[in-house]
């Protein structure tokens, strides 16, 4: 039998569905992204922690679980809200059911939920705190959720030890500062004749320099930025040594406040594939995957910057190169898997710059 789930919001409106995954009551950060493929990733990105998932796309599970997929080793979400789950997909490298997986891994997931709904409630209200019921809510359900703030985000999801990966014939050697780095960030760069030293978010500048690398990798992740101010300390150190850098979504974002810009939260953020970013320099415009609820103000930016993309939606701050230092970064995830692949030449354009640094040393 059904088993009812309830989720409250902030607001005090209730969705009524029913359980699958893990059965746990949750308090967490509701938000919902738009990607029509790519649930295993989303499952697994650890810029979802603290936050509570709805998958606008109607039909999620429908190919299964399938490991080699993940983003990481485990998922970071809160909670897991759908229309429909599948419970018999089919597909020749499916290795399970989304249900199981949930239940696994301790995640709690409500199906037959008015998705569309949802999402237009968040639209117009903002993200908001949510609570994953299986009880009718009640006043004191609505009030035990409203102080619920992510906190120690990357902390909780960086990796714990440094680890290599090695290329097949390296040519460059990359430190990936791990604030909750997509693994496919490290795949783009050992494809690419990378050696890359994932470490943990908050490594200080000296250790980063004494393992010698040829670029930094700056790797997306969970929070507030304006949080991490031990971290954004490191960075302004890092930056003084001039060492080729690259920074994506989390890692824009500090880098940005390493050299004292602001960043501001977004109403209701951008989470999906189909985000569209401007470069500035040519008018051109690329469709991105985005996970993000915090921006860069670009107006904040110092002068030894400018802001190299734009939302073409909204017109937030979508990219930001250095003048001063070796060091460019963006908000969107050119490494997207799934997703689309337009801007995956930024990885390039970062091969470009050590190549070119190693050459004037």
């Amino acid at each position: 039998m059904e088993k009812k789930a309830y989720l409250l919001l902030e607001n005090g409106d209730v969705y009524e569905g029913f359980a699958f995954g893990a059965e746990k009551e949750v308090i967490g950060e509701l938000v919902f992204t738009t990607a029509m493929t790519g649930y295993l990733e989303t499952l697994t990105d650890p810029s979802y922690f603290g936050q509570i998932v709805c998958q606008t796309f109607p039909l999620i599970g429908n190919y299964g679980v399938i490991p080699s997929d993940f983003e990481s080793k485990k998922p970071a979400l809160t909670a897991y809200i759908v229309r429909e789950w599948c419970q018999r997909p089919s597909n020749f490298r499916c290795d399970g059911v989304l249900d199981t997986f949930l239940k696994k891994s301790n995640i709690p997931g409500i199906y037959g939920i008015d998705t569309r709904c949802l999402t237009k409630t968040v639209r117009e209200y903002g993200v908001m705190n949510a609570a994953v019921k299986y009880s009718e809510p009640t006043d004191e359900d609505l009030e035990a959720l409203r102080p619920y703030r992510i906190t120690k985000a990357v902390s909780s999801v960086t990796t714990a030890e440094p680890e290599t990966f090695k290329a097949d014939h390296a040519e460059y050697n990359v430190v990936l500062m791990d604030f909750g780095a997509k693994d496919n960030i490290r795949r783009e760069l050992v494809k690419r004749g990378c050696n890359v030293t994932v470490v943990p978010g908050d490594t200080a500048a000296e250790e980063i320099k004494a393992l010698n690398p040829d670029g930094i990798m700056l790797s997306n992740g969970p929070g507030d930025p304006a949080e991490n101010t031990g971290i954004i300390e490191e960075l302004k150190k890092l930056a003084e040594y001039k060492i080729p850098t690259f920074g994506i979504c989390l890692g824009h974002q500090l880098m940005a406040l390493s050299q004292g810009a602001k960043t501001e939260k977004l109403k209701y953020g951008h989470r999906g594939a189909n985000q569209p970013a401007t470069d500035t320099q040519t008018g051109r415009v690329y469709i991105t995957s985005q996970n993000h609820g915090y921006a860069v103000v670009a107006s904040t930016l110092p002068d030894n910057a400018y802001e190299s993309f734009v939302n073409a939606n909204d017109g937030t701050c979508e990219g930001v190169t250095y003048k001063n230092i070796p060091c460019f970064t963006v908000q969107f995830h050119p490494e997207a898997c799934g997703g689309p692949l337009d801007t995956s030449f930024l990885f390039d354009r970062f091969i470009k710059m050590m190549k070119e640094d190693k050459n004037n040393a």
